[in-house]
């Protein structure tokens, strides 16, 4: 062999020998912090395991982080282990994807923030709200959007938890829940005055959108928001839409306080607008993402119309935005929202990542708080 030629196969021998050692750092590093993100999980698990499933995902592509963890079971009485890919019902993490819906009519010109809702209401809805006192002339998007409306909400009433758990079969409609809204409670204030979270003003908005699209709201809004360019093809609203291909079963999400888990109820009960959509937590954690990453609006502008706070006369506890409020963990502020099963997903700009979390026992929700602070602390450390 010519000494030109060994020399050349030194030289790639060189260099092949430094990419594998690159690659092989980049897989320690990848397994390292995957072993890190599942010692969380695994600790707060083993210390409250009649929580009984804990769900994660965690998305900061910027630091090469795109990763699912899951423990515990997803069926109390089978004990099947929990898979990280099934699908969970959000419940009002719904409301963040109805809100950007609406942001998206509004950047295509075709609804103003400040329209009143009278314009893109059904007949059978200015009628209903009409008599049960309820200006619909006055009350804006804007309203509805930031829960300023002072419209009652039934969902958060004992008398609808007791027909849930009496009727957990009943096949609800929206108008049924409108008029169940207006039928148990009086108009709360003027529109703007007060603060009042209602699932109420969420299935108004998806009667708007119906309006405005002439489509069904879960068709507009998928294709408003645009899942199959995002890739997000683990979310779709429960019982409206078919449970998608190659998307495994959804876990048992539990109330046992209650009584009460996510199959024995009719989704129904939570399905137009306040709640509905079923998804993974990857596939929530990166709507966030790709939300916040200028993925979904074209104008860059719309995406601050988000943060307009809901400015009631009345003091109010908290902030509450265009379909998300804000936390603070640590330090860390995140903005998003939380859902009756004990889900939620936060986008954190100062690490330029969300996180996604689902507690399958609900009456344990509150380790979503545990799980984000230490996961956010593990996170800040790459």
């Amino acid at each position: 062999m010519k000494r030109s030629a060994i020399a050349s196969v030194f030289i790639l021998l060189f260099f092949s020998m430094g990419s594998c050692k690159k690659e092989n750092n980049k897989t320690t590093s990848e397994t390292n912090r995957t072993q890190t993100f599942q010692n969380v999980l695994d600790s707060i698990y083993s210390e409250h395991k009649e929580a009984l499933g804990l769900m994660v995902h965690i998305e900061a592509s910027n630091k090469g982080i795109s990763w699912s963890g899951a423990v515990g079971v997803s069926n109390k009485k089978t004990k099947a282990p929990i898979g990280k890919e099934q699908p969970a019902l959000i419940a009002s993490n719904t409301k963040t994807f109805v809100a950007v819906a609406i942001l998206k009519l509004i950047e295509e010109g075709e609804v103003k923030l400040d329209d009143p809702i009278f314009k893109f209401l059904s007949h059978n809805s200015k009628i209903v709200l009409g008599k049960s006192g309820y200006d619909v002339y006055d009350i804006t998007i804007r309203n509805l959007l930031s829960h300023t409306s002072g419209i009652f909400d039934y969902a958060g009433t004992d008398k609808y938890m007791q027909r849930i758990k009496t009727e957990p079969r009943h096949r609800w409609t929206r108008d049924e829940q409108i008029q169940l809204a207006m039928s148990i409670g009086r108009p709360l204030g003027i529109a703007g005055d007060v603060f009042a979270y209602s699932d109420t003003n969420y299935l108004l908005l998806t009667e708007i959108i119906e309006t405005i699209t002439k489509r069904e709201f879960y068709l507009a809004i998928r294709d408003l928001i645009d899942y199959k360019s995002l890739g997000m093809d683990a979310t779709w609203f429960s019982t409206l839409e078919n449970h998608p291909d190659n998307v495994g079963s959804m876990v048992y999400q539990y109330v046992t306080s209650e009584g009460l888990n996510n199959h024995m109820i009719d989704h129904s009960f939570d399905l137009y607008g306040g709640g509905g959509i079923a998804s993974t937590t990857k596939d929530l954690a990166m709507f966030l993402f790709y939300l916040f990453n200028g993925k979904i609006f074209k104008n860059p502008k719309t995406l601050d119309l988000i943060f307009i706070k809901a400015t009631p006369k009345e003091p109010m506890q908290g902030d509450y935005y265009l379909g998300m409020s804000s936390v603070d963990f640590s330090g860390v502020r995140g903005y998003g929202h939380s859902g009756f099963w004990g889900t939620t997903v936060n986008y954190f700009p100062e690490l330029n990542a969300s996180i996604s979390v689902f507690v399958l026992e609900r009456d344990k929700r509150h380790l979503r708080v545990d799980l984000n602070k230490a996961l956010l602390n593990a996170l800040k450390k790459y």
